[in-house]
């Protein structure tokens, strides 16, 4: 029954191991060269040329300069079907050049477990485009990220804990797009040389854990900020590996329901059909609800109260945490029948149990989880007795993954995806599916994400455990960790909010397949003085607000939630299932936006500038206001 769970729902099909599939896209033969040792590869907007001697890569914009790991001398240039091959016979690597659907695209397959270094990124470039979180648009000059202390210098990031697998480098009219489908196994570093930025990435060729082919695929591009994610996003479609929010909705017509809404996890008092219905009343057309997993899930009556006013309800929930049922679990949902732990724990390469969330339990197995489906059918089940419609299951659509090393149910970081891809298709075939920080990856079996809207810095887990500045995990309605207001350090404004950063990379690619938030922790009424950028964006990039909410909460800021919620509906029902086509700056400062979706159904104009803005098409905008063009009627909002 396993077995043919996996093959109805493939790694390939959800695009886990593109390396299989997106770049293998075209069997059409191009015009490759061989003279001496440079193979010439058309591909679209001109020809890429690499030197065998180490493996740079030279176009209207520099690929790639030479590779930071030695390679040696290079073998022999065959061609064949297209395809340039060769090896570098002292490192144990096999080589491959084509070019398929306008792209370079390079494998490489290692007969040793060892590190390479390539492509080296960056050199001649103006921008950085990164898509951590939503994504990021860095200037490569730029102080603060040049400096280790604040920015990405000596920051190594695992690609695969990025939203998507690629970056990009822009110069004004042309650029350059990596797409990294390998991406387990691959991290990207940064360095700072002469005060610019610099990109290495590096591949861990590894036999046991499934990584000994490293995948490719350059591209020169228009210099836009988002043209990476425009040529990821065909890449998708190319291969099928997009599934929209309409063919969701037509598999689960309750998935309509997160068009318009803006998302809400309530405590204590909020759980109750007095304070639901108090939402309804304030005019609030559209949310989804959820619910922490402690001793009060909510009520059928308070569930129904929800689902009759068309909005979705549903329970937070992790599969990914165990801790030891002799001493005291701290949450309900690490919580598991007899057999689980410590049995079905991750083990690391020293045969030691991975420690879970914050040191606490352990990490569960997807591989031991899954030799029993119907452990986690049971467990869903109870979880939904109460007549909830959707589901948020933390972690299993994000990039944590392991190899687990336990003889009882070994597994590779990618067989972990593919556990939880199985698992998640399961859960979303009834019930409107959430995860935190959904990668690329998952796009075919989540419907929503909290967290994918967050370019999170690592300063911001040493800021969430000071406790005293924070709040505390506890409070009658609500932990203060999540109520109390906070004031973010200036690193954390800058690097996670400062507006002339923020690029949408994940709408470009995904604005019609999942619907994305900020994290739950970094409610909208957490950091009040982010509020007014942070709606802005919302309404620019067509995304929630994502709120936590107390019987307090909602009567203090249920009038102005109700009012934001309302104009965001009219965005969503314009173009809440439309793809975003573009995305602009309008002013030098980069203070001034502009996205498109459809084929301009909507058009959203936002000032995050200090002085107003004359534009041509939706007129005078003024500081914090978003502006609207719907079919040419212009709305304003000034939240």
């Amino acid at each position: 029954m396993r077995t043919q769970a996996l093959t109805s729902i493939s790694v390939g099909a959800v695009l886990v191991t593109l390396a299989a599939t997106g770049c293998t896209a075209r069997a059409t033969d191009s015009e490759v060269r061989v003279d001496g040792n440079t193979v010439t590869v058309q591909i679209e907007g001109g020809e890429a040329r690499i030197d065998l001697n180490d493996l740079s890569v030279d176009s209207e914009i520099e690929l790639s300069a030479a590779s930071a790991t030695d390679l040696g001398s290079p073998g022999k240039v065959s061609v064949e079907n297209g395809s340039a091959r060769w090896s570098y016979p002292d490192r144990g690597l096999d080589v491959s050049a084509v070019a398929r659907a306008g792209r370079l695209v390079i494998d490489l397959t290692s007969s040793r477990d060892q590190l390479v270094s390539w492509p080296v990124t960056g050199a001649g470039a103006r921008d950085l485009q990164l898509p951590r979180g939503e994504g990021l648009s860095i200037p490569v000059d730029d102080a603060f990220w040049n400096n280790p202390d604040t920015g990405l210098v000596g920051d190594g990031q695992r690609l695969q804990d990025l939203t998507m697998p690629f970056w990009g480098f822009s110069a004004g009219t042309v650029g350059a797009s990596y797409l990294v489908p390998t991406d387990l196994g691959t991290s990207l570093n940064f360095s700072s040389e002469e005060g610019r930025l610099l990109s290495t990435s590096t591949h861990e060729f590894s036999q046991r854990k499934g990584t000994n082919t490293y995948t490719v695929a350059l591209s020169v591009t228009d210099g836009s900020p988002v043209a990476p994610a425009q040529d990821y996003r065909k890449l998708l479609e190319e291969q099928g590996g997009l599934r929209t929010l309409q063919q969701k909705i037509a598999e689960n017509p309750d998935t309509a329901k997160l068009i318009g809404a803006f998302h809400a996890y309530l405590w204590g008092d909020a759980r109750t059909p007095e304070a639901i219905r108090q939402l309804h009343d304030l005019g609030i057309t559209k949310m989804w609800l959820g619910y922490d997993s402690d001793d009060q899930p909510m009520t059928r009556e308070a569930v129904e109260t929800a689902t009759n006013y068309g909005f979705l309800v549903g329970p937070y929930d992790t599969f990914a945490n165990a801790q030891d049922p002799s001493g005291e679990v701290d949450n309900p949902s690490s919580s598991w029948p007899d057999g689980i732990w410590p049995d079905a724990c991750v083990m690391d390469e020293k045969g030691d149990l991975e420690g879970g969330f914050g040191g606490r339990g352990c990490y569960l197995s997807s591989e031991a989880l899954a030799a029993d489906p119907e452990l986690l059918a049971a467990r869903v089940a109870a979880k939904v007795e109460n007549g909830v419609n959707s589901y948020f299951l933390d972690v299993d659509a994000t990039g944590e993954v392991f190899d687990d090393y336990s003889p009882d149910h070994r597994m590779t970081q990618s067989e972990d995806r593919q556990n939880r891809v199985d698992r998640m298709k399961v859960i979303g075939e009834n019930l409107v599916l959430g995860s935190e920080t959904a990668a690329s990856w998952a796009n075919s079996v989540v419907t929503f994400s909290h967290g994918s809207s967050t370019p999170v810095m690592n300063g911001l887990w040493k800021a969430e455990r000071d406790k005293a500045n924070w709040g505390a995990y506890w409070g009658t309605n609500g932990p203060a960790f999540f109520f109390k207001p906070v004031e973010l350090s200036p690193e954390l404004r800058t690097g996670m909010f400062d507006p002339k950063y923020r690029v949408p990379l994940y709408e470009t690619v995904l604005h019609d397949s999942v619907v994305s938030t900020d994290r739950w922790e970094l409610s909208f009424n957490k950091l009040p003085a982010q509020q007014t950028d942070r709606a802005l964006l919302a309404m620019l990039y067509n995304t929630p607000l994502n709120y936590t909410l107390n019987a307090q909460t909602i009567a203090e800021e249920g009038p102005r939630m109700a009012t934001m919620q309302k104009f965001f509906a009219t965005l969503q029902e314009a173009a809440g299932t439309e793809p975003m086509t573009d995305f602009q700056w309008l002013s030098d400062d980069r203070m001034v936006q502009r996205t498109i979706f459809g084929d301009g159904k909507l058009v959203v104009t936002a000032n995050f500038g200090d002085s107003a803005f004359e534009d041509a098409e939706v007129g005078g905008i003024e500081p914090g206001c978003v502006s609207t063009s719907i079919g040419g009627t212009i709305t304003t909002l000034c939240p």
